[in-house]
């Protein structure tokens, strides 16, 4: 009786020519000694050709592998950052025959001028300049055909390979292999789909709108989808050539690249995670422009404002605060050594306030804030990693543009000023109207819940328990939940009213507010305080 031939032996099959490829392409540059251990490792160098060699997905790998300063030493970082991201040019059929089918037209009635010669090829597709047929200047970004399946096959014969390996030694599942195989393989689907980037282009226009300083080509939907992207035409120059022959402009375009920085990543949450100078233009009339959002990160608002406590406790040397931030950012496995851990960021700290200002790093601190959680059981989100790449792409440039340039001192300004905004008036109205609906559905709730919980207690197998009883504590433990609010809520009134009668700001509704929020707090803590007096009392009589 024939086997079954299942999807897996299907693809298996389909998968075994590259693996066998990859195979001997490790072999030759003597990659399998690894596993063997640290001291069998290729050279650097050797590495890097070997993911050239291995082609398009194993750039990309290279690449991700180049953010992870946490676990490649530095000479191993710095090698693969070294990747070139380009690949030979597509002929212009092949580019035709994409946007044509695409596009669902002739290139001919799309664009009334198509140049042959692209403007820049790279892995993932090659930009052309074009003209539409209303007269608009525009490039237009073209994938590579056969991408998806490459990618897919590509990605199988990785699993495939990592599953052998830790089939030979078990030792090495506490990497988590597949797990980066598959979180790398959700990253290579994101950048390969163009309706993300357009998406990121747009929340990145409307994030930085009130900056006059910068512009950011739109797109045009109607010419653009998953494989194709067209954008308005930016005509500048890169920004070295830009400030080489205009110097006198260069401490404006460094404060208006460090404000982008930082508002992308601790404002709005959205940031350019590729900000090299090949992706800076600069304008005839000044504004920087911004290009290929291809690679981008984003931190929802907790995350916002866990890095800016974090960050601002790096500057104020605060260890306890960094390390408390710090694990409110990324996720402590139960095994993280919270004590070896604020050595090891006192130490960070240390270095960092041993070393002069102007020459601080925040992008190598970072890194350095990752090892440590790195050794001590903390899984570093993708974010993270991005965001030490931008940090030090961005210092680097604007170290070029003015090597005098004090980093560290706008990035606290920075901070400070994005602090002080959590407690304008808005943003407190706002956090403290949050705050009332959730003790109002606490209130509301907790008594239910609590009787609900009790009263399945009571039916399982824990002994007779008298439903009177039960109703008596569930009455009890209502009222003391009641209480417990009330302190909470009179707490939070005194703390937030002293934050703003002592907030070093000019203007006088603060200090108003403040002083009312801080009597209310104390009359309410009065209140707490009569109503346990008062019960217990009252309990006391009646057990009397």
């Amino acid at each position: 009786m024939g086997g079954v031939i299942t999807e897996r032996k299907t693809g298996l099959l389909r998968t075994t020519p590259r693996l066998l490829q990859i195979l001997r392409v490790l072999i030759r540059h003597k990659f399998l000694g690894a596993i063997r251990g640290k001291n069998h490792f290729p050279e650097p160098k050797e590495v890097r050709t070997t993911f050239e060699e291995l082609g398009l997905t194993f750039l990309k790998l290279g690449q991700v592998l180049a953010l992870r300063r946490d676990l490649l030493p530095d000479e191993y970082v710095e090698e693969l950052e070294q990747l070139l991201d380009q690949l030979p040019a597509l002929d212009i059929d092949s580019v035709r025959t994409v946007v044509e089918e695409r596009l669902g037209a002739p290139i001919g009635e799309l664009f009334s001028s198509f140049s042959e010669v692209p403007l820049g090829a790279a892995t993932i597709a090659q930009v052309h300049e074009a003209t539409t047929r209303d007269g608009r200047r525009v490039v237009v970004k073209v994938q590579r055909p056969g991408l998806e399946e490459l990618i897919a096959t590509d990605i199988a014969a990785m699993t495939l390979l990592v599953e052998m390996v830790e089939a030979l030694h078990p030792r090495l599942r506490a990497l988590d292999l597949p797990v980066m195989v598959s979180e790398f393989a959700a990253s290579l689907e994101l950048e390969t789909d163009f309706t993300r980037e357009a998406r990121s282009i747009w929340l990145s226009r409307l994030a930085l709108k009130d900056i006059q300083e910068v512009w950011i080509p739109d797109v045009l939907p109607e010419y653009s989808g998953r494989a194709i992207l067209t954008m308005e035409y930016a005509d500048g120059d890169k920004i070295y050539l830009y400030a080489s022959a205009n110097p006198e402009e260069a401490p404006k375009l460094i404060k208006v690249l460090a404000r982008v920085l930082l508002q992308t990543i601790l404002e709005s949450g959205l940031f350019h995670a590729d900000p090299h100078p090949g992706n800076v233009l600069v304008l005839p009339d000044g504004r920087l422009c911004l290009i290929d959002f291809g690679m981008t990160g984003e931190l929802d608002e907790p995350m916002r404002k866990s890095l800016t406590n974090l960050l601002d406790a790096v500057v104020r040397k605060d260890t306890q605060g960094a390390t408390e931030a710090y694990l409110e950012l990324a996720a402590a496995s139960e095994k993280v050594n919270r004590a070896a851990l604020m050595i090891d960021m006192k130490s960070v700290l240390q270095e960092i306030h041993r070393t002069e200002l102007s020459e601080v790093s925040i992008g190598e601190a970072f890194a350095a804030l990752l090892r440590a959680g790195s050794r001590h059981g903390v899984h570093n989100p993708g974010e993270f990693f991005l965001l030490t790449r931008v940090f030090v792409i961005m210092e680097s440039m604007m170290r070029r543009l003015d090597p005098k340039f004090d980093f560290m001192r706008a990035f606290s300004e920075e901070v400070e000023r994005l602090i002080s905004q959590r407690f304008t008036h808005q943003q407190l109205k706002e956090r403290t109207t949050r705050l009332f609906h959730e003790i109002d559905r606490l209130v509301d709730d907790a008594p239910c819940d609590m009787r609900r919980a009790l009263h399945r207690i009571a039916e399982g197998n824990l002994g007779r328990v008298q439903a009177p009883a039960l109703e008596a504590l569930g009455g009890r433990i209502s009222r003391n939940i009641k209480r417990l609010v009330g302190a909470v809520v009179a707490w939070s009134l005194i703390s937030g009213g002293s934050i703003l009668v002592h907030a070093p700001r000019d203007e006088g509704w603060h200090h108003r507010w403040g002083e009312a929020m801080v009597t209310v707090g104390v009359i309410g803590s009065f209140w707490v305080v009569f109503r346990l007096v008062r019960g217990d009392r009252g309990r006391g009589r009646n057990r009397r």
